[in-house]
């Protein structure tokens, strides 16, 4: 009680608000307008094989999220087999690169000593050149055998990819909203086989004037409701493509602080202030005689009769009048 004195003495209390005694002053008008839009998800993606073949398994289902296992599997068998085929012809390769290598070293060494032999006139050129051109044929098996070794590389490379796409993921944390398969199918590359959106983070997309744009980005931030819950926004992004028909601007706001539950379709409303035509004037300098409101200007105590053309919490929007200008202190009531 002694509390509720003491602001009583150093001002006014009206619709919860504290007025100073000096803080009564007309100001320009502004109005209240709600934006309305729908959440929905901030990323959507079709799921679609790459592969044809037999599907072995289907691992989430409508409204499951996505964690660490795939979307769905599908057979492999017949890539298994050209991959173990790959393997084993590249293993009878090296072993034939191993032969090329050591007999290309034996002859690189019975050249040697053949040149040797030559230089002291011990071996004939006969002798030399025949020790020569089964070297150079050695060098060539070997460079065969190494470019053989390298294709097959490439090609067990590429079934090995091929392979991965038997596995068909879907992005972590994502959800599933319709799912187009089961195990079992025969399916085709390209087909869509799934759809997950991302609600990690809601979105809502808005339409607005270049008045209200302005507005919304001079915000530090955006204070919303979804269904009724009190939440925070940011703006996403704006399309700078102006619609014809409605004259206004598309923008996206992302949800944020949101502790409800998480889907598309929950009514998001943003509030904002826009200016009004008229004046606006707290309600503790309003005094409401005989339904004649007015208000007293506090330099020279002027009575200003006033008409109200709407209000808010706190202020009554007025008509202009030349008795009263923005800036002008008023007396409380």
């Amino acid at each position: 009680m002694l509390r509720l004195i003491a602001w009583l003495m150093a001002g006014l209390v009206v619709g919860g608000t504290v007025w100073a005694m000096d803080s009564l002053w007309v100001e320009t008008a502004r109005k209240s307008i709600t934006l309305n839009g729908y959440t929905r998800s901030r990323a959507k993606q079709t799921l679609a094989a790459e592969v044809d073949g037999k599907v072995l398994n289907v691992n989430y289902d409508v409204g499951q999220t996505v964690g660490d296992k795939p979307f769905l599997e599908i057979d492999p068998t017949f890539v298994d087999f050209q991959i173990d085929q790959a393997r084993l012809t590249l293993q009878k390769l090296r072993l034939a690169n191993a032969r090329a290598t050591s007999q290309r070293d034996y002859l690189q060494a019975e050249f040697t000593r053949v040149d040797r032999l030559r230089k002291g006139n011990v071996a004939t050129l006969a002798k030399w050149e025949a020790v020569e051109e089964d070297l150079e044929q050695a060098e060539f098996a070997l460079q065969t055998t190494d470019v053989e070794i390298n294709a097959l590389a490439l090609r067990l490379q590429e079934l090995m990819e091929r392979r991965s796409r038997h596995t068909l993921f879907a992005p972590k944390g994502w959800i599933v909203v319709k799912r187009e398969v089961e195990p079992g199918e025969i399916i085709t590359s390209g087909v869509p086989l799934g759809h997950v959106v991302d609600f990690t983070q809601m979105v809502v997309p808005l339409f607005v004037t270049g008045r209200q744009l302005a507005i919304i980005k001079e915000l530090d931030h955006l204070d919303i409701t979804v269904e009724g819950e009190f939440a925070r926004g940011k703006l996403n992004w704006i399309n700078p493509e102006f619609d014809e028909r409605s004259r206004k601007l598309a923008i996206e706001m992302a949800v944020i602080d949101f502790k409800g539950d998480v889907r598309g379709g929950l009514l998001t409303e943003l509030t904002i202030d826009v200016p009004s035509n008229g004046l606006m004037v707290p309600k503790a300098s309003v005094i409401k005689r005989y339904d004649n409101p007015n208000v007293v200007i506090k330099k020279d105590g002027r009575t200003v009769p006033v008409t109200i053309l709407d209000e808010n919490k706190e202020y009554f929007i007025i008509a202009d009048t030349k008795d009263l200008k923005v800036g002008t202190a008023l007396a409380p009531r």
